[in-house]
């Protein structure tokens, strides 16, 4: 490792080399909960943090890791490698401007650097990949949405667990307060004003636990909606279908309309076709940032099914005198 890749482990981690282990590992939690991928998704200046972190940890955490850096500094590593075969002669290679082929073999460069402490003595090659070890030791598991993952191989899981909560249309557009059993943990929850199929409320702290951050994660409770008989959604905004007798479609007329918060009037003009959707501004669905959606009334002219002597009597009457017939475009139409 040259000089200039020389990385003072002590101050990513904010520690100094006389603390004990135990404020390095509080340092380095604090450091990763800040940094940690589930905290700050797509951020890479956050991710090379959290690696550099992990790194710091990897060695300082190590009690003969941390030995050797604080010894040969940025040479640590080379005082845990195998010495090549050749020797360290005229084949050794350049560690940053530090001349090693001074040395006739590992076991004096050792003894010079130790005082005579590596004589005789055998080096322990120990293997680590970085960022693993730290990992490992706190079981940290990467999300499952494509986390930080380098170097670990384990099946990545979340902290974080999700359920469904099935509601009825007035109680997600007043809001309700709910208590649930999820794996065997009763839990109160409120659910606000507003909700609607495909909405997601979190509940904090009520996930897995995760003993890497050392805190449960969250609950996300995905919500269902029972079928209402007259409402229904068509995006943000609500939609119904209201039945208006043969008179009111050609006459026109004012008639109420049912709305989540009960009955307003509608004037429904002259000559309109059964399928034509009127629009009730803001008196739709909850929304957070535009208050209400609008409600779309779609118009259908209901044809009386069993009208009385006198009903015939007119529409008989109506037909004879009509002068409009709906089908004269049709007239000579063919394929």
């Amino acid at each position: 490792m040259a000089s200039t890749d020389f990385k003072d482990y002590y101050a990513i981690l904010g520690v100094s080399k006389t603390s004990s282990a135990e404020e390095i590992k509080k340092s380095f939690r604090k450091l990763a909960l800040k940094y940690h991928p589930d905290r700050n998704p797509g951020d890479k200046k956050a991710e090379a943090r959290f690696k550099e972190i992990s790194e710091a940890y990897e060695v300082l955490s190590d009690s003969d890791k941390r030995k050797k850096y604080d010894q040969f500094g940025q040479y640590w590593r080379q005082m845990g490698s195998t010495p090549p075969s050749s020797g360290f002669g005229r084949n050794a290679t350049d560690f940053g401007g530090f001349d090693f082929g001074q040395y006739g073999s590992f076991e004096e460069f050792i003894n010079d650097l130790l005082g005579g402490l590596g004589g005789g003595g055998s080096t322990r090659t120990r293997t680590y990949r970085t960022t693993t070890t730290a990992r490992q030791q706190t079981n940290y598991r990467p999300p499952s949405s494509g986390g930080f993952r380098t170097g670990f191989s384990e099946n990545p899981t979340s902290s974080d667990k999700e359920a469904s909560i099935r509601l009825t249309f007035s109680e997600a557009f007043r809001g309700v307060q709910k208590r649930l059993n999820l794996a065997g943990e009763t839990i109160d929850v409120r659910i606000p004003p507003g909700a609607k199929p495909g909405s997601r409320v979190r509940v904090k702290g009520k996930g897995q636990f995760d003993s890497f951050l050392q805190r449960r994660g969250d609950l996300y409770l995905n919500v269902e909606l029972d079928p209402h008989s007259f409402f229904q959604f068509d995006g943000d905004n609500l939609t119904c279908e209201l039945p208006i007798a043969p008179d009111e479609a050609v006459l026109g007329s004012s008639i109420e309309v049912p709305t989540p918060d009960g009955a307003v009037t509608m004037k429904v003009p002259a000559g309109i076709r059964s399928g034509q959707t009127l629009r009730l501004r803001g008196k739709g669905w909850i929304a957070a940032k535009s208050g209400r959606t609008d409600q779309m009334v779609k118009i259908i002219v209901a044809t009386p099914q069993n009208p009385s002597s006198l009903e015939r009597e007119y529409y008989e009457k109506i037909r004879n005198v009509r002068t409009q017939n709906p089908r004269s475009h049709l007239k000579n139409m063919k394929l």
